[in-house]
This record gives structure tokens, sequence and C-alpha cells, in this order.
């Protein structure tokens, strides 16, 4: 069934959010990690990390991707204002700064789960902060163990005509 064209409703961006946020916390609950859904300005979840015994301030970011445009970057918003919504709430409740990107196409949905700090020394932000997608910059998230990478392959098997 590869020939249905992805057609997006009107809230889709929204949706898409909301099913980002619950699938990385969905995935982390999976794995051991004691964590919550916080609705709170600059993060959206808490975790706290069994491994590393870290408590992590997750902001999520996602995109729902077009066909075509699977390699395209993620401008994921204003350096000044993002990073600083994220260190304050992240500050006030003890927690360290995280980003987990969520990037859904056609026939796969990523998620990559890192530091802030090491998204900023990996991307060195000007004014945006962008999350690149090239195969260039997938190898390099690839090899990095600093970025966790989760890759979730999907085919629709029924659908209407």
């Amino acid at each position: 069934m590869d020939n249905i064209l992805i057609s997006k409703s009107s809230r889709h961006s929204k949706i898409t959010g909301n099913f980002a946020e619950h699938f990385v916390l969905y995935w982390l609950s999976k794995y051991g990690f004691e964590c919550a859904y916080v609705d709170h300005v600059g993060i959206d979840l808490i975790a706290n990390n069994p491994h590393t015994s870290e408590r992590m301030g997750i902001s999520v970011k996602a995109r729902s991707r077009s066909e075509g445009t699977e390699n395209d970057h993620m401008v994921i918003g204003p350096t000044l204002g993002t990073t600083k919504k994220i260190n304050n709430a992240c500050k006030a409740f003890g927690l360290k700064p995280y980003l987990a990107i969520v990037i859904d196409d056609k026939n796969s949905s990523k998620i990559f789960i890192l530091s802030l700090d090491k998204f900023n020394d990996l991307h060195k932000p000007k004014k945006q902060m962008i999350w690149y997608m090239g195969k260039k910059w997938m190898s390099k998230y690839l090899k990095d163990e600093e970025i966790k990478i989760i890759e979730f392959s999907h085919s629709i098997k029924s659908w209407w005509k």
C-alpha cells in the first residue's frame, strides 16, 4: 500500500506535538525511566534516568514530514527564547535540560534524545536552533553515544481507497 498520499488534517501540527510527547513518555517508561508529563513552559516531560540517576527536564520538539522532505532540517525555534525557557524550567525543578526530537515521515518515526548542552556543542546555534537530517548528519548522530536514537519503521497494510 505504498501509493497512499499523506494528506494532513488542519490540526495535524497540534496532534503531532501531543503524539510526540506521549510517544517519548511511553518509550522512556517502557525502559524503566520514572517519568511524567508536565505541560510546563520550556519542558514537557520529567524523567529519572535509571542508568545515570540524572533527573531530566525534556523539551519535546516534533515534525511530521511530507514525502520528499524527510531529509530537510528542522527549525526548533529561536535560540535565546527556546533555551531560556528550557533552562529556567529545569533550574526551578533541579533538572538537567534535554531535548527529544521526533521526526515522523511516511515510513518511519525517529526519536533523538540528547542533552541541551550536547545539542549546542553539535550545532553551535546562532539565531535559530536547527536539527539537521541529511545523510551526513544522520551518520554523525549514529556514531555519537551521547545521542540516543530510536527508530520505528511502519507500513500501512490496509487503508481506504
